[in-house]
């Protein structure tokens, strides 16, 4: 189910993202629902080959997907920026327990933003996951994105690290707010 662009007729990159998380064997998608997120969350529920579950709070994600690898399956937690707050103290697990995490974190606080209240963890995002010992790659452009993740999921689940990839707000669009 792979959208084009009417404009261009090219592959929009969400579409393109998850066609490399199924290629990359990711069955489970752990989200907070975010409209940065939205194609991959409704392509993920529309595919009866995944596991789509929503948390009612990102750090349930961690442990979901602890599990997942327990279960010998893949996963991914996609949440917003403003979520990441509420993982810090679960990002411990990863280490004790020595398992791989793929975060595809949608941005706020950045380029363009006009709500003050999404500066504040939008700008603390990549300083605590990495004082949490969390890889950070950021994806800005679209022809980034594959290139950027392709190398996450290698660093996740080749490498069992725990790896974010930031999609900025350059790449999914400053939200409006009045």
């Amino acid at each position: 189910m792979t959208t084009h662009d009417v404009t261009t007729g090219a592959v929009a990159w969400p579409d393109e993202l998850y066609d490399l998380l199924r290629r990359a064997n990711v069955t489970q998608f752990a989200y907070v629902p975010d409209a940065g997120h939205r194609v991959l969350i409704d392509r993920s529920l529309a595919d009866p080959d995944v596991h789509s579950v929503a948390l009612t709070t990102e750090e349930e994600g961690i442990s979901l997907l602890a599990g997942a690898d327990l279960g010998g399956a893949r996963g991914v937690l996609m949440m917003q920026s403003s979520g990441a707050g509420n993982c810090i103290n679960m990002l411990s697990l990863t280490k004790g327990g020595r398992f791989p995490l793929l975060m595809l974190i949608s941005m706020r606080g950045e380029f363009g933003e006009g709500n003050p209240w999404q500066f504040p963890m939008g700008q603390a995002v990549k300083p605590v996951l990495e004082a949490m010992g969390v890889i950070v790659l950021t994806a800005s452009h679209p022809g980034e994105v594959i290139e950027v993740v392709s190398a996450a999921l290698t660093m996740a689940f080749q490498s069992g690290e725990a790896v974010a990839v930031l999609l900025s707000q350059r790449l999914i669009g400053a939200k409006k707010f009045a």
